[in-house]
């Protein structure tokens, strides 16, 4: 039985630990991970200030709408080798080329190692766990509550043959009732062969921990999902970072990107993107179409709930990108996408002008949209 204490999981030890400490992204001196491009800390005064204060629109008056034909979707199979089926939140169901993938499941009622308190959902799960399809793996970003729920983990210990991951999280899923021979751990640029597909661990600007002690003692990471005509690819949770490019020039360009655009805020922009940069994360990476993940089912910031959707639309349109919403339970395959349909409420959200992110330590190339007057591309 998982209860809050359990849900904290594990600290990396023995044979895990020494692995983790051959990282490249290991810091021994200070026994943690860290970013590649080192991240500016929010000020805690102002950022509880304003957290206790709140903003209007945060949550939804009534639960979003779900789509109402999931399982009549995932019943049929996939017509061009790629299909994303968005699970609220940066839950996902990969299809790719006859693999069957299920990244950051999120089952629970809450963000949050306690069943009391801590963010809610604002919607039910579109499908049960007992309704998904047979699964040839599942992938995990990093330990962050909302990505990594430890009561979906047990439900999945004995359904999922494979579970793939950063260095360091399988100690989690160990405490959790994982198998250990079904656990792979990788590091950045690291790649697991299943199914057919290419799973490969990308970098990442953010950062892990279920509890202040174990801060950054596990690593985080996007991925991309690599097959031999279909190439899909997630963010996970990170920040604007020149990474991106890399990732691009080496398993570029990608169907489909799945790119974090939620959560927010000026005040922790080297660990989130915001709408804009994740828009110049797609270009970046070399995706055709975007569908921006990470909103929608969880209050994590103080922007209006609506406000990911308004802005990656208002930031496409400037940059001639193609972007798809889906409904929550909605499938995608990038050669039909579904038609852009606002179902979402009409409720006042601030522009990127009015409220901008921008990540600390770029380049002047990485100006994020909409571009000042008289910035390039580069």
């Amino acid at each position: 039985m998982i209860t809050g204490w359990s849900s904290f999981g594990a600290r990396p030890a023995g044979a895990r630990l020494e692995r983790a400490r051959q990282s490249p992204q290991f810091d021994d001196a200070r026994g943690r991970f860290v970013n590649a491009l080192p991240a500016i800390q929010p000020r805690i005064g102002p950022l509880l200030r304003d957290w206790i204060k709140g903003a209007p629109g945060t949550t939804p008056e009534q639960p979003p709408p779900l789509f109402p034909s999931t399982l009549e979707t995932l019943a049929r199979a996939p017509e061009d080798d790629l299909r994303v089926t968005w699970l609220g939140h940066s839950t996902l169901l990969v299809e790719l080329e006859g693999a069957v993938l299920l990244v950051d499941p999120v089952w629970g009622e809450r963000a949050s190692p306690w069943s009391f308190m801590g963010p809610a959902r604002f919607h039910r799960p579109p499908l049960a766990l007992d309704e998904l399809p047979p699964l040839d793996a599942v992938v995990i970003s990093h330990d962050h509550y909302d990505h990594l729920d430890a009561g979906t983990v047990a439900q999945l210990a004995a359904r999922a043959p494979a579970f793939v991951v950063p260095l360091g999280v399988g100690a989690h899923l160990e405490a959790w009732g994982v198998a250990p021979e079904k656990i792979v751990e990788l590091d950045w640029w690291e790649e697991h062969a299943l199914a057919g597909v290419r799973l490969v661990a990308t970098p990442a600007r953010h950062f892990s921990g279920r509890r202040l002690s174990t801060r950054d003692a596990t690593l985080w990471a996007g991925w991309a999902f690599l097959g031999e005509r279909r190439r899909a690819y997630f963010s996970g949770d990170t920040a604007m970072f020149p990474g991106f490019l890399e990732i691009g020039r080496r398993l570029g360009p990608f169907d489909l990107t799945m790119i974090e655009s939620g959560a927010y805020n000026q005040m922790w922009a080297d660990v989130h993107l915001g709408p804009e940069q994740a828009l110049q994360a797609h270009l970046d990476v070399r995706g055709a179409l975007l569908m921006p993940v990470h909103w929608g089912t969880f209050n994590l910031a103080l922007h209006a709930w609506t406000e990911p959707a308004e802005r990656i639309l208002a930031a496409a349109e400037e940059a001639g990108a193609a972007v798809v919403i889906p409904r929550l339970g909605q499938s995608v395959e990038p050669g039909a996408p579904p038609p852009l349909e606002r179902w979402w409420p009409a409720i006042p959200w601030k522009t990127a002008r009015e409220s901008p992110v921008r990540s600390s330590g770029l380049s002047p190339r990485a100006v994020p949209w909409p571009r000042p007057a008289g910035a390039t591309a580069g």
